[in-house]
């Protein structure tokens, strides 16, 4: 194991309120040798923790790979202070935990020029639900040179974004059980004028309405009325958005009594006034699983058909 890179990544998660409290030998998809890091907030005891999982031989040797990667730990330093750390918001309003991501990427053994990484979205409605969908993400070439580095903390933003967006366009299914369901990944995403990856144009309307279900879901619902990180620059990037327009939106949410800004800037809770829309956003989810399921033609699933 590399003892270079352990320390490398032992100060720069210092550096941003983490400390890491394993460092273990792993293996990636073919076998080759990676490095599996377990963190945790700094003086925190609650449980929670986060893994990065990086090539053996990867090094930070360049500012171009150092930067990033603190402020990747600076945002998953933010985000380990939610209720459910893992569990992101669609714009159809499904709150979906990203889970069992297997980093880094591997070569397609299809003899395609892709990336893959496999994954895991679960449904999370507050029941148990057994809804999930397998995810194999496949990154292109060109979307590759986009990236500092094709590994966990360089990419994981803009895949999660990725399958949030396929599956905002009904490509995806939330099944009981299945097979791997592909999400291409490719540079229709990021925008070469702006410099920066964009999913989905949104307006103040439909922040408004993804931070208030985002509260509801991921506090009230989830995360028993503890506060939920609403500047998300995960967030911002999938809506298109930055992190002040976020915080903005948040302060017309408080002034319409339907959630409250917490201590810590940056986090809010639930007001009795959203809890109460408890139906609405449960009509919401059962529409959105409905527009994920397949569609087929009535009468050839009947057998009448020309053929």
């Amino acid at each position: 194991m590399s003892t270079q890179l352990a320390q490398q990544m032992e100060e720069t998660a210092q550096a941003a309120g983490l400390q890491v409290t394993e460092t273990a030998a792993s293996a990636d998809f073919n076998g080759a040798p990676t490095v599996r890091f377990t963190l945790v907030l700094n003086g925190r005891s609650d449980g929670k923790s986060t893994t990065v999982e990086l090539s053996e031989g990867f090094r930070l040797d360049s500012e171009e790979l150092k930067a990033p990667l603190k402020a990747y730990l600076t945002e998953t330093a933010k985000r380990l202070k939610n209720p459910q750390p893992d569990v992101y918001l669609t714009l159809h309003e499904l709150p979906l935990k990203f889970e069992k991501f297997a980093w880094p990427f591997h070569v397609s053994t299809s003899g395609a020029d892709t990336s893959l990484v496999h994954g895991e979205v679960r449904l999370m409605d507050g029941h148990d639900s057994p809804l999930h969908a397998k995810i194999a993400a496949s990154a292109t070439l060109t979307f590759r040179e986009t990236l500092p580095a094709m590994e966990q903390p360089y990419a994981e933003s803009a895949i999660f974004n990725a399958v949030r967006k396929t599956m905002d366009q009904g490509q995806l299914e939330l099944v009981r059980s299945g097979n791997r369901q592909p999400v291409p990944v490719t540079t229709r995403y990021y925008s070469l004028r702006q410099q920066r990856f964009t999913f989905n144009d949104t307006n103040e309307k439909q922040r408004h309405d993804f931070l208030a279900a985002k509260i509801f879901w991921l506090s009230g619902v989830l995360g028993e009325g503890k506060p939920v990180w609403i500047a998300d620059p995960r967030d911002a990037q999938y809506l298109n958005a930055t992190v002040a327009e976020l915080e903005a939106t948040a302060q017309v949410l408080a002034g319409d009594g339907l959630l409250r800004l917490d201590a810590e800037p940056g986090y809010a809770t639930p007001t009795a006034g959203l809890m109460g829309l408890r139906r609405q956003y449960e009509e919401q989810l059962a529409s959105a699983l409905e527009f994920t399921r397949p569609k087929f033609n009535e009468d050839m699933r009947g057998g009448h058909t020309n053929m």
